[in-house]
């Protein structure tokens, strides 16, 4: 037996025999999860922690710090549990410079696996703490030394990651060549279903999803759910479902998203991701708000839920689209102050690299402005937010945007511009005029897109 599991065993036995519940043991600084885990010899505490729990189970710390020092032979495997804890824990800055230092060691000592270990957990530690761009250039030089199989760095795991960063920074037509690419690779070595291979199909689904090409993203949603159910891994299903229901939801089939969504929260249930579950719990409120049954309650409940979670795990990234979702259900009550004021803290935690979410919180925040009567704000803010939506290829959802700035001029009696923002609407659906030539010859001068952006200025008087 392992020397973490027996520390694990006598940590159980000892509470057992204390008459104390995971969480009695637990108390106020640590979590009935990480309780489960170190009994289960899947934590290496600190000697600090040990000195904690033994203080509770009430013997002396000796009994228990005796069984973690045969685990000190290796310091900088020792460092490496410490910073994957510190990063589920929600600490990235802590993480970050604990892998740093991990690396810096193992290159001088020529442990090139512990380097490269390292090396993925800093690009992990970035990603969490929103240094996006840093994160994906880490990702990238880490796919020349990732490999299938046994690899120390799984390819489909750093390729999911990369996928991430791409799409977090709106470059959604890098992160789809990208994760199509890799699972060609896969799939031409013959590779068997896996659960980071259900996962990456996950991720695609996703980016599908999210430039507007549903029908493409609803059958790679099934394909997902059947190889799920094929390797029989509930985390691989669950994200399969995950995934299926926020494409059943952008395809305006609420009650089904739903239901795909209410079985991934079981399923998610059962775990010990606590972000991964509150970052479900976000995408499940927001499907719950803008159903048929409309149950802004309940989704704020969930919303709370997930706050009070990912203040302590979550990434920055995490918490915004948290705070986007609370001003959303804020709006729809009827209280745009609030809703105000969860929109502008998710542009704060979201700052100048995330695309995607900061145009989905600037419409939400131009909702609220234009129920506070400021209109020429909220016209400000669906623009920037429709431009930063095509520049992303998010095309659905800048048609959607423009047309909301659309009706809004329309409504402030500026029938002209709110004619152009229609137009725009239409050209990003990929409607074009059967009747009228191309003015000028200008078609074949370059996309209709960025003639669009070149005529704006002009057409705005600005």
């Amino acid at each position: 037996m392992a020397e973490s599991q027996t520390l694990g065993s006598r940590i159980r036995r000892l509470r057992r025999e204390a008459g104390l519940s995971q969480m009695d043991l637990a108390g106020d600084n640590l979590s009935p999860s990480y309780i489960s885990l170190l009994e289960a010899g899947k934590r290496t505490p600190s000697p600090e922690v040990l000195e904690q729990i033994a203080a509770r189970l009430g013997c002396a710390p000796e009994q228990l710090l005796e069984l973690l020092a045969p685990e000190r032979h290796d310091t900088l495997q020792t460092d490496l549990r410490y910073a994957e804890i510190s990063l589920r824990n929600g600490d990235p800055k802590t993480a970050l410079d604990t892998y740093t230092a991990v690396r810096d060691k193992a290159a001088a000592a020529g442990q090139d696996g512990i380097r490269l270990s390292a090396e993925y957990g800093v690009a992990q530690a970035l990603e969490h703490g929103g240094r996006l761009e840093e994160a994906a250039d880490r990702y990238q030089a880490l796919l020349d030394h990732a490999g299938y199989g046994q690899s120390l760095i799984p390819r489909l795991a750093v390729a999911v990651a990369l996928c991430r960063c791409y799409r977090e920074t709106g470059d959604l037509a890098h992160a789809i060549d990208l994760a199509n690419a890799t699972l060609e690779e896969a799939r031409a070595l013959r590779l068997t279903p896996t659960v980071l291979g259900v996962e990456l199909l996950a991720t695609l689904v996703g980016l599908y999803c999210e430039r507007g090409d549903l029908h493409r993203a609803a059958a790679l949603a099934r394909t997902a759910i059947e190889e799920a159910e094929g390797i029989d891994d509930r985390k691989a299903l669950g994200a399969a479902y995950w995934n299926a229901g926020v494409v059943a939801h952008r395809g305006g089939a609420s009650a089904d998203a739903l239901l795909l969504l209410e079985r991934a929260l079981a399923i998610y249930s059962e775990g010990d991701d606590a972000r991964a579950l509150s970052r479900l719990r976000n995408a499940y409120a927001s499907v719950l708000m803008q159903s048929e049954s409309g149950d802004i309650a309940e989704a704020k409940s969930q919303l709370v839920r997930s706050a009070e979670t990912l203040a302590d795990h979550g990434s920055t990234v995490d918490m915004a689209y948290c705070e986007t979702a609370l001003a959303r259900a804020c709006l729809l009550e009827s209280d745009p102050r609030q809703a105000e004021q969860h929109a502008r803290r998710a542009l704060e935690l979201l700052g100048s690299g995330h695309r995607l979410e900061t145009a989905r919180t600037l419409l939400v925040l131009a909702g609220a402005q234009l129920q506070l009567g400021d209109d020429a704000a909220a016209e400000a803010g669906c623009e920037r937010a429709a431009l930063l939506l095509e520049a992303s290829e998010a095309d659905r959802q800048a048609a959607s945007a423009w047309n909301d700035l659309g009706e809004l001029l329309e409504r402030s009696g500026r029938t002209e511009r709110a004619v152009w923002a229609f137009r725009q609407s239409l050209r990003c659906l990929g409607q074009r005029s059967s009747l009228l030539p191309a003015a000028g010859g200008q078609a074949a001068a370059g996309s209709a897109a960025g003639r669009a952006r070149a005529a704006g200025p002009a057409d705005r008087g600005r």
